[in-house]
């Protein structure tokens, strides 16, 4: 952690070099971005609930809050937010179909973002295991320098996981109904391919866009290839986010895969500069969505008194 406040003092000592006009570009890209994402959602939900009236700003101000919440709090704590504003706005809704059609959202995400990944390995641009284990910054260092212990904790987690499943099996037949009304937009090809998956090339088109831009403003090689490599090293951080935003792993491989291409100081200025900016981009956005769509700023006692009372109504 001590390694990351290091690299935002950098950043702020870089401040007066930043190219604000593209700076102000990128982050139109991403409140653009933003609004693909949440018209993707949208009507992934609407094929779930075909006969409930979905509105496009009630899951755009949804996914606002889901992403301003993400960029403060680790282990995407925003999901939940993002859940509990839509199934306050669409009649008859359910959390494990909601969070299902965050699952079907996810999935064409998954395949590019696996792709890239593809790309960056037959580049060579991305560290090994042996490699991620000493990099400090890196969230799961120690996961890697203990790699056996890892693997051991997986499988241990995987077994108890599927003891579970088996001993509430029959409980679970309603459950997993609901969870398969959230992938109903996959039954029709053409309507999913018109209606989410071309919302969701926009919204990639748009990522690598305002990265491009982000490149730009802080002084670093702006190309094609260096965006989906930025690209790549975001994928991998928000994975399984233990810092902010994934912040420590995101700047530990930026500044692994720009070596050489760039200043240190300029690689840390950008790497922190860029993450930065979003969080605070994201989390003003996502805060003024929570607060005009709950009136409140606690957004964990309304999620929490919700989650309460479906427990209650399951009894």
């Amino acid at each position: 952690m001590s390694s990351v406040l290091h690299d935002i003092g950098v950043f702020f000592h870089h401040l007066a070099d930043v190219g604000w006009t593209a700076l102000a570009i990128a982050l139109l890209c991403q409140f653009v971005k933003v609004g693909c994402v949440s018209r993707a959602w949208r009507n992934i939900i609407a094929a779930s609930y075909p006969d409930s009236v979905v509105r496009w700003r009630s899951v755009w101000g949804a996914i606002l809050a889901r992403v301003g919440v993400n960029a403060i709090v680790p282990a995407r704590g925003g999901d939940a937010v993002g859940l509990f504003i839509v199934k306050r706005r669409v009649e008859g809704s359910t959390y494990p179909t909601l969070a299902s059609t965050l699952v079907a959202l996810t999935l064409f995400d998954s395949v590019v973002a696996l792709g890239f990944v593809v790309y960056a390995l037959s580049t060579g641009a991305l560290p090994g295991s042996s490699v991620l284990a000493h990099l400090s910054a890196f969230d799961f260092h120690w996961f890697f320098a203990h790699i056996r212990g890892t693997l051991i904790v997986i499988g241990v987690i995987l077994l108890v996981l599927l003891l579970l499943l088996l001993w509430f099996a029959e409980q679970l037949i309603g459950f997993w109904q609901r969870v398969r009304l959230g992938f109903r937009v996959f039954s029709d090809r053409s309507r999913y391919l018109r209606s989410v998956a071309v919302w969701q090339a926009a919204d990639w088109s748009l990522r690598l866009t305002a990265i491009f831009f982000f490149l730009r403003a802080f002084h670093v090689p702006a190309t094609l290839h260096n965006a989906i490599l930025v690209q790549v090293t975001q994928s991998l951080a928000v994975l399984f986010p233990i810092s902010p935003s994934g912040i420590g792993t995101e700047q530990a491989l930026l500044l692994y895969t720009f070596a050489g291409k760039a200043a240190r100081t300029t690689l840390l200025s950008f790497s922190v500069g860029m993450r930065v900016t979003l969080i605070i981009f994201n989390a003003l956005l996502g805060f003024g969505a929570i607060l005009t769509m709950l009136r409140t700023l606690h957004w964990r006692q309304r999620v929490e008194a919700d989650r309460d009372a479906v427990a209650e109504h399951s009894q």
